[in-house]
């Protein structure tokens, strides 16, 4: 499975009143990431019943192009730097997809 396609996908929970700080934040994380090389995807989307809750849809090509995206200057200065302190909670899933 070493060069299975990783598919992340983040639940964040934004601190009340953040919400506009972190939007400021998301296009230039989402620009950046779908030039990676090994990037297949990124999306976002917000929940409808709660608008402080995103969910980040991820594609990667491998576990190595999700390790690039990890170690991103953007995904360390902008993720990590700026919109993680923003956030009440993080959850991620790493996924393989399975193919029937």
């Amino acid at each position: 499975m070493e060069n299975s396609p990783i598919h992340v996908i983040a639940k964040w929970k934004v601190k009340p009143g953040e919400l506009t700080n972190v939007l400021v934040w998301l296009p230039e994380v989402v620009k950046a990431s779908k030039a990676e090389e090994g990037n297949l995807f990124y999306k976002i989307q917000q929940d409808n019943t709660d608008q402080n809750i995103l969910l980040l849809f991820e594609g990667y090509r491998d576990e190595a192009a999700a390790a690039e995206h990890r170690n991103s200057e953007h995904f360390q200065a902008i993720v990590i730097g700026k919109i993680i302190p923003l956030l009440e909670s993080r959850e991620i899933n790493v996924t393989t997809p399975l193919t029937f």
